[in-house]
């Protein structure tokens, strides 16, 4: 064996480093960045109804800054102070999650049933799973965009009243 050569690596090496790979291409549940991910709408509508809220559904892409601007800058301090009803669902995710009409579904296809074709995008729901006000797509202009977020809110929590 050469100087510059290192040793093969030890079975128990391998394994571990097989071990990591494999973790580091499962699906990370993380990229929500601390807000809740949907598991299920009609609990989640159910809860923000009762708050006389509208269910806020920020639709992401993992890896996206403008999905992260959105989330932390906007949408996770809103549900962290004012205990916003706000979830996630990622384009892209086999998570599941139930709809809302309760039929079991995966985030990505509840994206495409949407017609959600650009991340973030940010839904306003209502009774029946209805959307309340006018989509909020894209972060291009993060100069307005709390005052488009706020103007979404009002229009859906006055659809509540």
């Amino acid at each position: 064996m050469s100087p510059r050569t290192s040793p093969p690596p030890s079975r128990d090496r391998r394994s571990l480093v097989l071990a990591g790979l494999s973790v580091a291409c499962l699906p990370l549940r993380a990229e929500s960045g601390g807000l809740p991910m949907a598991t299920a709408l009609p609990q989640h509508l159910q809860q923000a109804l009762g708050k006389g809220e509208p269910l806020v559904v920020m639709v992401s892409l993992p890896g996206c800054p403008y999905c992260k601007i959105a989330r932390e800058s906007y949408l996770l301090p809103l549900w962290r102070e004012q205990a916003l009803p706000v979830v996630q669902v990622d384009m892209r995710s086999p998570l599941r999650l139930q709809d809302f009409s309760g039929a079991d579904s995966t985030h990505d296809a509840l994206i495409r049933a949407w017609r959600v074709r650009m991340a973030p995008t940010v839904l306003f729901f209502g009774r029946g799973g209805t959307e309340l006000a006018k989509r909020l797509v894209g972060a291009g202009n993060p100069d307005f965009y709390g005052a488009y977020l706020e103007e979404r809110l009002t229009t859906a929590r006055k659809a509540i009243a």
